[in-house]
């Protein structure tokens, strides 16, 4: 019998307790056991489908387990081979390589006679193919038991197999709408929505930084100190599996090509570079391509604060010289070590932690050994540690690296920006979701941009003006015949209510509004440079009464601002017909009270969503406008759904015709009204809002923001299409 769903997460990442000892059963490739169940999943054999995936994924868990442990193991014997006396080694007389290669022999031989005993004496059969390997990666065996469960009635089953591959693959179309049947469906409990294999480091991690949020410190320690032990755990397999065996033919050709000292150092500069890139690995939540920047220096930062509010200036101490092994020059942290030492009283001694302290040091040594590599044998090399010391970094290939840094800073300029509300030109606006929230480069989500007074005069003046406004006049969508279109522009919200057709406060909150956005958008990604105005349109999308039921389409189809998508190539033209002087976009929402109508972005193939977006009153999603952020919108399946979208340039020979008309319209209206008139909106414009509701806490420590590098890697279901004028929202 397979084991249990709930012993597979421990399978994966703990060493076997007993990894010389052979297994008591024979372990059948877990390939062949995938294959046999995905031909009875086809076949509709749901009972054999089910089990067969299962045992596929319990032999791949004790597979990886088996290779993890021989590793360890063998690294670990003394003597490198089972009964094997270590004798008097080489005569000083004899060549090095003779005792080098003994080592490296003895070694290979551990491994072999280890798996062996694990596997069955037959290794070999379970190397599977890259194909199959990314499929249990991406966890795919999961999609299918899910489908197979539900057949079998085992509803429980299906749930916790569908949520364990969309936690991994949140961008799957299919299975979002599966997870939410699921979630409606009568007699599946909360508790049933559980991943399967669930990271032990992640799931103390997310709970750490959770109980830090809410100032519950003495938790936050608790858990960060096990997100930390259960990370280091993590990595050590990682690397463990590092010198498993390569499937790449394109290597095995290019080594066949070598001599023997090349081919050993390729080989072994390739295992360096894998047990590098391991810590990408363990800071990279299931689900997300981008890891977390600083995974392990982070851990100390938020210690050594959490340790000092519970009272331990010992242990915060240590957690401050630790972090100080990554970043001995920081000087915020130096002081905050001073402080401590000197609560401590002079005679206490402070000592980074020791695995630390080993850690960087072997850590070190790989990247000076790389480097080396990099400079003399034509290596490559991207250091995913920020922390690297400068002087480890050969002088012929700093300019390089310094140039590649700047391109990365160039990438996400917005990265700085993350979290830092003196940055915004308005007090009470809060930053819900940045770059790394939202899987991207250069988008946001802010909050609190309007009151929820304010969308309700901006939202009478679009039901006032829907029938006389520009735009679509609520005619159908050009997108869908499903929903019928508003739009409104600020010059000819001014004019109508020059006109007496709408309210006058109204079409000027309209105008300020979009002011107010403007600053906020140049504040956040192009501080000391002017946006201006491209296009400003208040938009309003009704579903159409008695035409929502089985509907496939999208309100709006993906589609990029300033370029042409062209989801087969995986490109983005920016040529005419599209807007390419257009810089950033902006949406700032409305209301909620409707269904459907999300924002969502997606990879350039347009079908991949790596990120999506609730509309609510006053929040504004702003947005470079380029290929790296395509979007699209659900469609809106019942109510109205109204916002403010907005796009800018940064060049002023391309900016809104509209607006200076406009806003001279707005100012001979003001110079008409008495100076003594009181607004009847106590000057509750955009810029001077009273605030409903407390900010919410900030984080009081000091962990570094994490840097964005890629998004998800697959989906299925959206269309694309060309842009269109005025509606791209």
């Amino acid at each position: 019998m397979p084991a249990s769903w709930a012993s597979l997460p421990f399978l994966l990442l703990l060493p076997l307790p007993t990894w010389a000892v052979g297994a008591a059963d024979p372990l059948r490739p877990f390939d062949l056991l995938y294959a046999d169940g995905v031909r009875a999943y086809f076949s509709g054999d749901w009972p054999r489908a089910a089990e067969l995936l299962q045992r596929s994924l319990h032999s791949h868990a004790r597979l990886l387990g088996a290779r993890r442990g021989c590793q360890r193991g063998c690294q670990d014997e003394a003597r490198f081979g089972a009964g094997r006396a270590p004798g008097p080694g080489p005569p000083a007389h004899e060549p090095w390589e003779a005792g080098f290669f003994e080592r490296v022999l003895l070694r290979a031989e551990c491994l072999e006679e280890c798996l062996g005993r694990q596997l069955s004496g037959q290794p070999s059969l379970h190397r599977a193919s890259p194909e199959v390997q990314r499929d249990f990666h991406q966890r795919e065996p999961y999609n299918y038991l899910q489908v197979a469960f539900f057949k079998l009635k085992r509803l429980d089953e299906a749930v916790s197999s569908a949520h364990t591959f969309f936690v991994a693959n949140p961008q799957h179309l299919q299975m979002r709408e599966d997870i939410e049947k699921y979630q409606r469906m009568a007699g599946v409990k909360a508790e049933s929505f559980r991943d399967l294999e669930a990271l032990p480091h992640w799931v103390a991690y997310e709970a750490g930084v959770h109980h830090y949020s809410l100032d519950d410190y003495e938790q936050a320690v608790v858990k960060l100190e096990e997100s930390l032990r259960e990370g280091l755990l993590a990595l050590e397999d990682c690397r463990a599996l590092c010198e498993g065996p390569h499937n790449e033919e394109e290597e095995k050709e290019q080594e066949a090509q070598l001599g023997l000292y090349e081919a050993i150092a390729a080989h072994y500069i390739q295992v360096l570079k894998c047990r590098q890139e391991c810590i990408l690995s363990i800071a990279t939540k299931p689900g997300r391509v981008s890891s977390t920047e600083d995974f392990i220096p982070s851990h100390f930062d938020l210690l050594q604060f959490a340790y000092d509010k519970v009272g331990n200036h010992a242990a915060a101490a240590e957690c401050a010289a630790t972090y100080l092994l990554f970043y001995p020059s920081d000087e915020g942290m130096l002081g905050k070590l001073k402080r401590f030492q000197a609560e401590m009283g002079e005679e206490a001694t402070v000592a980074a932690r020791k695995t630390i302290h080993l850690y960087v040091q072997r850590s070190l040594l790989e990247k000076k050994l790389i480097y080396y590599a990099v400079e003399h044998l034509g290596e490559s090399f991207n250091d995913p540690e920020s922390w690297t010391p400068e002087e480890i970094i050969p002088e012929s290939i700093k300019e390089k690296y310094k140039e590649d840094q700047e391109k990365q800073h160039v990438k996400t300029p917005d990265m700085g920006h993350q979290g830092q509300k003196e940055l915004l030109p308005f007090e009470g606006i809060t930053i819900t979701m940045d770059s790394q929230q939202l899987n991207g480069s250069q988008r946001v989500v802010l909050d609190r941009v309007l009151t929820e007074s304010e969308c309700k005069d901006i939202l009478r003046l679009a039901k006032a003006a829907g029938g006389t406004g520009d735009g679509y006049r609520g005619r159908r969508s050009p997108h869908t015949p499903h929903e019928r279109f508003e739009g409104l522009t600020v010059l000819k919200a001014l004019q109508l209510a020059e006109e007496g057709a709408v309210n006058w406060r109204d079409a000027k909150l309209l105008l300020q509004a979009s002011e107010k956005s403007r600053k906020i958008v140049e504040s956040y990604f192009t501080p000391g440079r002017d946006l201006h105005f491209s296009f400003t349109h208040l938009v309003c999308r009704t579903a159409a009464e008695g035409e929502q039921d089985g509907r496939m389409d999208l309100s709006h189809p993906v589609h990029a601002d300033n370029c042409l998508l062209d989801p087969e190539g995986n490109t983005c033209w920016k040529e005419p017909p599209a807007y390419v002087y257009r810089d950033y976009s902006a949406i700032l929402y409305l209301n909620d009270d409707f269904q459907g109508g999300n924002l969502f972005f997606t990879e350039t193939d347009a079908v991949t969503v790596t990120a999506q977006v609730r509309p609510k009153c006053g929040r504004l999603v702003a947005f470079s406008s380029g290929g790296e952020n395509p979007h699209g919108v659900w469609a809106v399946t019942r109510g109205r759904r109204c916002a403010i979208a907005l796009w800018y340039t940064l060049s002023p020979e391309h900016a809104e015709q509209e607006r200076a008309p406009a806003e001279e319209l707005m100012r001979q209206k003001e110079n008409e009204q008495e100076p003594s008139e009181p607004d009847d909106k106590d000057n509750a414009g955009p810029g001077n809002s009273d605030r409903d509701s407390p900010e919410p806490p900030v984080p009081k420590g000091r962990a570094r923001s994490t840097s964005q590098r890629t998004r998800a890697d697959s989906g299925s279901g959206v269309q694309s299409t060309r842009l269109r004028a005025r509606d791209e929202f």
